[in-house]
């Protein structure tokens, strides 16, 4: 049976090799993500903003300056129009209304009743209102969740494997969060609820490639007890490319189209999605791998050469063991 292979079997690409540029780019990335952090600064969806979001079907195509002109006239703020899906339908953003609930909705009310009577049969099938207070609340709950996923990653692969395998995964982890953000702050898409649902996905998705590596990694441990630590990462990586490049590349593939024509709330997702896959792959090889070597080398085989011994004393013979 023909097999397609991405990788050949006896590939021996030496990783190791650039693992202090690896590091050094991915540092300067993440610096440079933190800076875009405070400015420009995200663009903060209405989930953590607050605000009015509106999606409209009219009987006839929309014609943006006209609305302009009629929500302009309403003074209620900063107003963005955006087609959506078909010509007749579109999307309305209004920046928040005052301190409170009330204001919100009255002005939700306002902009319902003038297209109603400017644009006959209007059909008003979203409205959604978010508070200042609300707002606050959901980034608040969307912190706290990256947060325990972090540390629930770090505390299962530390069980999993050993310290140095968690500190590198929490450490890889986060410098793909940081570019994650750094990609929002550039692309200046909306920062909301699907953002932080984009980012842990690719906290999932990063982390299992990582076990995948580290899996492999531990049974070369075993079968190459002589074998460089660096020598056996760079063997351990190779025998599982192919299948991270497959699974990355498949699912990279399924995303493109929701990127592209899945609509405002799916796209903010998924192109997220697409950059964090190419993150978190390259991550797992140029990052996660050298931070192993560097934590982890005289502690690995110290321990192997630890449980070598136990295991040789174990199956001797008394008298050997006596001798």
């Amino acid at each position: 049976m023909f097999r397609l292979r991405l990788i050949p079997d006896n590939t021996n690409i030496k990783f190791m090799k650039g693992r202090f540029v690896g590091l050094a780019m991915s540092a300067f990335l993440s610096i440079a993500s933190i800076i875009l952090f405070f400015y420009p600064g995200l663009n903060y969806g209405i989930d953590f903003r607050g605000g009015i979001l509106m999606e409209v079907r009219l009987q006839q195509p929309a014609d943006f300056p006209a609305l302009r002109n009629l929500l302009g006239s309403m003074n209620l703020g900063e107003v963005a129009l955006q087609e959506f899906g078909s010509p007749r339908d579109l999307l309305i953003r209004l920046e928040r209304q005052g301190d409170d609930d009330a204001a919100q909705n009255a002005a939700a009310q306002r902009v319902r009743t003038e297209l109603s009577q400017a644009y006959p049969g209007a059909e008003m099938r979203r409205v959604e209102v978010v508070g200042g207070k609300i707002s606050a609340e959901l980034f608040q709950s969307g912190l706290i969740a990256v947060g325990l996923a972090l540390l629930a990653i770090a505390v299962y692969i530390w069980f999993r494997f050993e310290w140095m395998f968690a500190l590198a995964a929490f450490i890889t982890l986060l410098l793909d969060i940081t570019k994650m953000i750094g990609f929002y702050a550039v692309t200046q898409l909306p920062f909301g609820l699907t953002a932080v649902a984009a980012v842990l996905t690719i906290i999932g998705y990063s982390i299992n490639d990582k076990v995948v590596v580290y899996d492999r990694m531990r049974e070369n441990l075993r079968k190459y007890k002589t074998m460089p630590l660096r020598e056996l990462i760079d063997r351990s990586i190779n025998e599982t490319l192919s299948r991270t490049l497959f699974t990355s590349v498949t699912t990279f593939l399924a995303m493109v189209p929701l990127a592209f024509m899945g609509g405002e709330a799916v796209e903010v997702f998924a192109i997220g999605m697409l950059f964090g896959i190419i993150v978190g792959t390259s991550s797992s090889i140029f990052i996660a791998a050298p931070l192993v070597l560097i934590t982890g080398e005289k502690w690995l085989r110290r321990r192997q050469k630890t449980n070598t011994e136990a295991e040789t004393k174990a199956k001797a013979t008394p008298a050997e063991q006596r001798s």
